[in-house]
C-alpha cells in the first residue's frame, strides 16, 4: 500500500506542491533558483514529502541532496517503517558555516559564569524573600552566551538536586562543546537544593529533539518525549545547545522558528500579536506528519521572532488554578503555554486562564514566576517603533579570518560593544557619549527596582506581622490581592535581562506601579492594626 502511495504522490508532486504552499518557495526571491543534482533520488523523497520540496527547490540549498542530511533513505524507501536518520548536529551547518559557527561558540569572557541575582550586588537583592516558597531561591543566575544554554541549566541547583557537575570542577566552567563531555552525572542530590526542571523548558534550550517532541509535547506514541516525560532521562538525551535550525530551516534556509508555544499564540491571533504589522504577522505554519511537527516560516528575516522562541515570558511549570486552587500537571497544555503580553497585562492574562506557578511562603499570595520577557519588553519601545530588530545590536556584521564578512553568532551585550551596536545607526555619536547613555537609563531602573523590592519586603513584614495580630481574612485577603499585583509588575524586571534598557518607559511605569500596589497594601494592613495598637 505504501508503495502505490508513493508512487501517486511521486507524480502528483510536481503540480500540487507549487499550489497548495506558494510563500515558501519565495526565499531565493531576485536570486538565480538553485537547482538539484539530476538523478540523486530527491524525486522519490518529494512523492511523499511535498513540504519539503516546496521548501527546498529554488533555495540556497536546492543543490544539497537528501543524503547531505540524512541516512539510511534507501531502507526507508524500501520500507517506509524504517526510519530515515538526520543529523542535527550544529556541526553539519558549520562544516559550511564556518564563521557563523566558530562565532557561536566563541566564549564571551564578559558573561561571568553562575552570577547569582539573588545577591548584594545582583540583579534581585531581596529575591530570597520575594520568592520565598520558589527553587529559583536556591540558584538563580543570570544568563551566559547561547553555547551554554544546556549546561547552564542543568547545573544550577534548583534542577535535580545539583546531581549535574562539572567533569574537571571550576576548570571546566568555560568548556563548550557536548554536554555529556561537560557534564558528568553524580546521582546524588546535594543539601540546600531543588528538585526542578521539565522537559518544556528544554525544548528552547536545545535543538536535539525537534523530532521527536510532538507540536505543543503532547503525549503521542510516535513522539520519544512530552511535557510528562522524566526530567533526567530527557537530560540525558540533551547533547546541543540550540541550533541553527531553530532559526534557519535546513531544506531551504528561510527564516523561520520552530517553538510550538510561540506559533500557537501566533495562530490564535495573528492579527493583533506583538509582532503583528498592518493586522497580520509575517509567518507561514507549515505542518509535518498529520500535524506532529509544525514550523513557522517567514517571508523576510525578522530577528525579533526568531528570538522570541526563548527570550520571552513563558508557563512551563505545573502549577495551580486561580479559581479553585486545584493542581495543573503537566497532562495540560497550560504547561506549555506563551502569553506574549508585557508587564502591565500579565496577571490579567494569567487570571483568565485560570494559573499561577505557586503561593507566598509567609503571605500566602497566588504568584506568577516570569522567565525572561526580552521580546514583549522590547515590543513598542523606541528602537522597535524604528524598525531596529534583536539582531541588529546583538549580532554585529564582522570580518572573518578567511576575509569574509558575516553575522556574529555570538550575541554580543550591546552596552560592552557600543561601536558595532550602535555606531551604525547613530553615527554622530561617540562610544563614550553611547556608553553614557545606556548606564544612566540603566542605572535609573535599577533604582526603581530596588525601590520596589523594598515596599515588597515592606509588605510581606506588614502581612506577617498583621495575622500576628489576629488581623481578620477580608483584610488580609485584601493584601494578598496587593501583593499578587505588586509581584509581576516587579519581577518582570529582574527575569528581564536588559535592566529597562530594551523599553525605559514601559519598565518606570510598570515597577512604579508596584511600588503604589505594595504601599496600598501595607496601608490596608497598618490601618486595620491601628485600633488594636
Amino acid at each position: 500500500m505504501w508503495k502505490k502511495r508513493l508512487a501517486v504522490l511521486a507524480v502528483a508532486a510536481g503540480a500540487a506542491v507549487v499550489l497548495s504552499i506558494p510563500v515558501l518557495s519565495t526565499a531565493a526571491k531576485g536570486k538565480p533558483a538553485a537547482t538539484g543534482a539530476k538523478g540523486d533520488g530527491r524525486e522519490a523523497c518529494y512523492g511523499c514529502h511535498e513540504e519539503v520540496k516546496a521548501l527546498k527547490e529554488g533555495s540556497k540549498h536546492a543543490r544539497l541532496s537528501c543524503e547531505s542530511c540524512h541516512d539510511n533513505l534507501k531502507e526507508h524507501l524500501a520500507n517506509y517503517e524504517n526510519k530515515p536518520g538526520t543529523n542535527l548536529e550544529p556541526a553539519k551547518c558549520g562544516s559550511c558555516h564556518k564563521n557563523e559557527y566558530d562565532s557561536f561558540f566563541t566564549v564571551n569572557y564578559e558573561a561571568q559564569p553562575r552570577k547569582e541575582k539573588g545577591i548584594p550586588t545582583g540583579r534581585s537583592p531581596m529575591q530570597d524573600k520575594l520568592l520565598a516558597g520558589h527553587g529559583f531561591t536556591f540558584e538563580h543566575n543570570e544568563p551566559r552566551g547561547h553555547a551554554f544554554m544546556v549546561v547552564d541549566q542543568f547545573i544550577v541547583d534548583r534542577f535535580q538536586g545539583g546531581r549535574f557537575q562539572y567533569k574537571k570542577g571550576a576548570w571546566g566552567m568555560d568548556a563548550t562543546g557536548k554536554t555529556w563531555d561537560i557534564l558528568t552525572d553524580t546521582g546524588a542530590k546535594l543539601p540546600e537544593t531543588a528538585m526542578a526542571g521539565n522537559p518544556t523548558c528544554i525544548q528552547c534550550k536545545t535543538s536535539d529533539h525537534i523530532l521527536t517532541w510532538k507540536f505543543m509535547g503532547d503525549k503521542d506514541p510516535k513522539a520519544k518525549w512530552d511535557r510528562s516525560s522524566d526530567i533526567v532521562a530527557v537530560a540525558k538525551d540533551t547533547q546541543n545547545p540550540v541550533g541553527c535550525i531553530h532559526c534557519h530551516d535546513p531544506h531551504g534556509t528561510q527564516p523561520r522558528v520552530v517553538r510550538d508555544g510561540l506559533i500557537q499564540a501566533i495562530e490564535k491571533d495573528p492579527s493583533g500579536n506583538i509582532f503583528a504589522k498592518d493586522g497580520k504577522t509575517d509567518l507561514k505554519v507549515v505542518s509535518f506528519r498529520d500535524g506532529f511537527r509544525k514550523i513557522g516560516v517567514m517571508e523576510k528575516t525578522d530577528s525579533r521572532l526568531m528570538c522570541a522562541q526563548c527570550h520571552v515570558e513563558y508557563n512551563c511549570n505545573a502549577g495551580f488554578q486561580w479559581s479553585d486552587g486545584q493542581k495543573v500537571g503537566y497532562d495540560d497544555q497550560r504547561t506549555n503555554h506563551f502569553p506574549l503580553k508585557n508587564a502591565k497585562d500579565l496577571l490579567a492574562h494569567y487570571k483568565k486562564l485560570d494559573f499561577y506557578d505557586f503561593k507566598h511562603a509567609i503571605t500566602g499570595a497566588r504568584l506568577v514566576k516570569l522567565q525572561h520577557p526580552e521580546a514583549e519588553t522590547y515590543a513598542g519601545s523606541v528602537h522597535d517603533r524604528a524598525g531596529v530588530g534583536c539582531a541588529d545590536c546583538h549580532m554585529p556584521r564582522m570580518k572573518g579570518k578567511d576575509g569574509k564578512t558575516f553575522k556574529s553568532h555570538g550575541v554580543i551585550r550591546p552596552a560592552h560593544h557600543v561601536k558595532e551596536a550602535c555606531l551604525g545607526c547613530h553615527p554622530k555619536s561617540t562610544v563614550e557619549q553611547k556608553s553614557y547613555q545606556i548606564e544612566g537609563t540603566r542605572n535609573y531602573i535599577r533604582g526603581k527596582m530596588r525601590k520596589a523590592e523594598y515596599w515588597l519586603g515592606q509588605l510581606i513584614d506588614t502581612y506577617a506581622a498583621a495575622k500576628r495580630m489576629g488581623i481578620g481574612e477580608d483584610v488580609l485577603a485584601k493584601a494578598r490581592e496587593k501583593h499578587e499585583e505588586a509581584h509581576v509588575l516587579w519581577e518582570y524586571w529582574t527575569a528581564e535581562n536588559s535592566d529597562g534598557f530594551h523599553n525605559p518607559e514601559l519598565a518606570r511605569d510598570s515597577l512604579t506601579s508596584s511600588i503604589a500596589a505594595s504601599k496600598a497594601g501595607v496601608k490596608l494592613l497598618n490601618d486595620a492594626m491601628e485600633p488594636k495598637k
